[in-house]
């Protein structure tokens, strides 16, 4: 299974694609889109041309989206909120499901804490992925998503009905 984690930004949105075969994860690519433009609906668009882009390339089966957290700036809030409708709206787009997170369980699933520092996620991403060079601090959460959605998904061939199937065969 090929997952796309996305860590939703209006600035820089974050990107990583991993491979799931069974427990066994390894890294496919990772980066960042930039936004450019002066107002907003520029910028939106932007991120949804790249992030589009990403998904052509790269072909994943499902994608993973932080959840938003609300903070204190509802202004900021609100832009977050809608860079990360483009983060839901590419995948849905493609035809693929799509597993949102909280950012405390994407932690707590990779680093084994709910309020890791930044560096320590990043640290973790690089045990979890050998050999893989991380594109940027956007790049490492959205890897780190792609992981959490990978411990969390059924994949093909597991859980109580494959069982079963295989009991019966």
């Amino acid at each position: 299974m090929r997952v796309l984690g996305i860590d939703p930004g209006l600035r820089n949105m974050g990107w990583g694609v991993i491979e799931a075969e069974g427990s066994r994860l390894s890294h496919v690519a990772n980066g960042i889109c930039h936004s450019v433009g002066e107002d907003l609906a520029t910028r939106l668009l932007s991120l949804h041309e790249q992030l589009t882009e990403v998904v052509v390339q790269y072909q994943p089966d499902q994608a993973a989206v932080e959840n938003t957290f609300v903070n204190k700036d509802g202004v900021g809030t609100l832009k977050l909120g809608q860079a990360r409708g483009i983060a839901l709206l590419v995948p849905a787009q493609a035809g693929l499901l799509v597993g949102e997170y909280a950012p405390n369980k994407v932690k707590k699933t990779v680093v084994g804490v709910g309020h890791a520092e930044k560096h320590q996620v990043e640290h973790m991403v690089k045990l979890q992925l050998p050999g893989v060079k991380i594109n940027g601090a956007d790049a490492a959460d959205a890897l780190a998503i792609a992981i959490c959605h990978a411990h969390y998904t059924p994949r093909p061939g597991t859980g109580l009905e494959a069982a079963l199937r295989r009991a019966n065969a």
